[in-house]
């Protein structure tokens, strides 16, 4: 799941901004209750106002992964619907020739909206379990040393979450074509670039092409 604070620091302040908060709404309603609505009103409007302007003035925090393992580089990949294109394959091929190079492919789980607050993620899961085997045996096949894993239906937060173990030393991330792809109406390459302190390669994927 997605986690709202940067760090254990910003869980630990907002508890207690909450609890003052509820406190001193608790307060004014007990000496009187226009007063309590008054405070609500009040500390409401700051706590918004402060939000808004927080999240526009502060530059992303860029994130990067520890040093991966001496003599070995480390590609991760996220991809989906284009996990198995021939583009991304050769991609991790060029990048991959002449070096001890080892690979993750991350696959989001891709599910609509209603399935996902209904927590029904089976079908996505199979779903983008049955792309990544076909995507790790033609890497195989192809000599290249792959592993893979489901990962958070939100790109960003599945990039997040394998870099605290795989610790790679570069990103490739394989999209549709512009137009027919909703990472790229979400800006999840050029979220990705700010966010992570990684190279990273945007590797575009038409599947039409492929089968044509």
């Amino acid at each position: 799941m997605r986690n709202p604070f940067r760090s254990e620091g910003d869980a630990f302040r907002f508890v207690w901004l909450t609890i003052g908060y509820c406190t001193l709404i608790v307060i004014g309603s007990v000496i009187n209750s226009w007063l309590g609505l008054a405070v609500f009103i009040v500390l409401t409007a700051i706590a918004v106002w402060w939000g808004f302007f927080r999240g526009r003035d502060e530059a992303p925090v860029r994130q990067a992964p520890a040093p991966s393992p001496p003599g070995e580089h480390r590609i991760l990949v996220v991809a989906n619907e284009t996990v198995g294109g021939s583009g991304l394959l050769r991609e991790i091929r060029d990048r991959s020739e002449g070096r001890t190079t080892r690979v993750l492919v991350v696959c989001p789980a891709l599910n609509s909206p209603l399935k996902h607050w209904l927590s029904d993620e089976d079908e996505a899961r199979a779903t983008a379990q049955q792309r990544l085997d076909a995507s790790l045996a033609s890497m195989r096949a192809a000599g290249l040393n792959a592993t893979g894993e489901i990962g958070d239906d939100d790109p960003i937060q599945a990039i997040e979450d394998a870099l605290r173990m795989f610790q790679p030393d570069e990103l490739i991330v394989s999209t549709h074509p512009p137009g027919r792809s909703n990472w790229l109406e979400r800006d999840v390459v050029e979220r990705a670039r700010e966010r992570f302190a990684l190279p990273l390669t945007h590797v575009v994927v038409d599947l039409a092409a492929d089968h044509s």
